[in-house]
């Protein structure tokens, strides 16, 4: 993830639709320093968790699919992760690599119980489809043997993901540079992580490399906790709704800012306080701080991504 925090400090440091704001920065990590977020996976209601194989295979199914909700109003997270979770419990084997590549989008709405088109359908049975494929071809079906094979290493889990599944290669060019976030990826490895407490398919003796996940939530918080300001052209577009499109700057610096600024928040915190604290760790508390908020208006962008 090293490349994911350089490109995004180089985009900071170019931004001009986004800017972060220091003071920002000092206010968020004295707030934070004396109560520094501990990261609870609710792995006891919407998830699916037998301890085993079979979690992690529901969490590759899930964070492949963990993306774009907000064209339907009412669609959210929670309909796709307990949705997914109700179709393991009645069929074991309805997450078996040859079955991911059959499904269509009719059977995918079926599983998550939602009674039209999902946004962006036919990407997510693309991926679907991606998924089984390449876990039969190269992983024996198998997610866990995907997470075997990174070596108890987070960021080698990353890399190896993006290699063989391209529907996970979050990636851009911003003013001729390459930027790499990433974000489904390093969430399938948090997610690992704390679902398992760090242990079994969960431990990575590297958790601290993972970056924060660059989505539509975190940008608005960090912007509503004075962290991020955005041009007047950039609010107003976000206020009314208008999409910012997929790779447009815009968009590109709404996502690399959150990853440079909740770097910057975590290093703030270590100097006030001697305290480490994981990129990790804050992504979970600013979001849970977002989801909370009936009022936060997030950026609009269609994309298989985020």
């Amino acid at each position: 993830m090293d490349g994911v925090r350089a490109t995004s400090a180089w985009v900071a440091s170019q931004s001009s639709h986004v800017t972060i704001d220091p003071a920002g920065i000092e206010k968020v990590a004295e707030t934070m320093k004396d109560s520094i977020p501990k990261v609870e996976w609710d792995f006891e209601g919407i998830h699916y968790f037998d301890n085993g194989p079979l979690t992690v295979q529901y969490l590759f199914v899930l964070d492949a699919l963990n993306f774009c909700f907000w064209p339907d109003e009412e669609l959210t997270y929670d309909h796709l992760a307990a949705g997914l979770k109700e179709t393991l419990q009645n069929n074991k084997s309805a997450f078996d690599a040859d079955r991911l590549q059959k499904y269509t989008g009719p059977e995918l709405r079926k599983m998550l119980k939602w009674p039209r088109p999902l946004p962006l359908e036919d990407e997510r049975v693309r991926l679907l489809h991606e998924v089984g494929l390449e876990l039969e071809r190269s992983f024996e079906g198998k997610a866990s043997k995907l997470v075997e094979s990174c070596q108890k290493s987070a960021a080698k889990l990353v890399a190896l993901i993006s290699q063989h599944f391209p529907g996970f290669r979050d990636h851009t060019v911003y003013r001729g540079h390459q930027v790499f976030l990433y974000k489904r990826a390093q969430i399938f490895a948090a997610d690992l992580w704390g679902s398992f407490k760090g242990q079994q398919h969960g431990e990575f003796n590297d958790i601290e490399s993972v970056t924060m996940f660059a989505d539509y939530i975190v940008p608005a918080v960090l912007q509503q906790l004075g962290v991020l300001k955005f041009s007047t052209a950039l609010s107003d577009a976000i206020m009314a709704n208008v999409e910012i499109h997929s790779a447009s700057e815009e968009e590109v610096e709404l996502r690399a800012c959150s990853v440079h600024a909740v770097e910057e928040i975590r290093e703030s915190i270590h100097r006030k306080s001697g305290k480490q604290v994981l990129s990790v760790e804050l992504d979970l508390w600013l979001w849970a701080f977002g989801i909370q908020c009936s009022s936060l208006q997030h950026h609009r962008t269609l994309s298989i991504y985020y």
